[in-house]
């Protein structure tokens, strides 16, 4: 697995083919759901773009007005960081440099908020136990390939976020 550490300035990380296939999914389909499945009753958008105002729809139609466009932007913007320093299908190398690093974090924490929600992963939620108890139901479940995606995202962000720290 990949493991991200800082080279002259950069952080700089090298990824096997199915990394790459998997970062690639997985930004895409962050771009889709905020393009052409955007759905504000779908519960990873609201995740996503949370109410700010829980008690008081006015306010948050209100804020939601002035600000929805540019976070929407701004996380499609994210997502396409990661789609423009993936290597082709061969895998290779990724340079990030700070800005870019910092893009993926937010990237990568979208795509983990995102597929939390459609795990329904709670903020007390083992992840070992949950894995585990899918591979003890079916090995070949896609459960189990979802899970196991979850925990690598989470695995390369707390890597990418050790560089940017050890960075600074």
């Amino acid at each position: 697995m990949s493991m991200f550490h800082r080279q002259s300035g950069r952080y700089v990380a090298t990824f096997a083919v199915d990394e790459v296939r998997v970062l690639r999914k997985v930004a895409s389909e962050v771009v889709g759901l905020l393009t052409d499945g955007f759905d504000h009753s779908d519960p990873v958008v609201g995740r996503l773009f949370p109410e700010v105002y829980p008690d008081d729809p006015r306010s948050t139609a209100e804020f939601r007005r002035y600000t929805e466009g540019d976070l929407k932007t701004a996380k499609i913007d994210q997502a396409g960081a990661i789609l423009a320093a993936l290597p082709g299908e061969a895998g290779g190398e990724v340079r990030l440099d700070a800005e870019a690093a910092e893009a993926w974090l937010r990237a990568l924490n979208d795509a983990r908020l995102a597929m939390g929600v459609r795990l329904e992963i709670k903020d007390g939620t083992d992840l070992g136990e949950e894995l585990d108890e899918a591979v003890a139901e079916d090995p070949t479940s896609s459960r189990v390939f979802q899970l196991s995606v979850y925990a690598y995202l989470g695995y390369l962000q707390e890597s990418l976020l050790n560089a940017l720290i050890d960075g600074a």
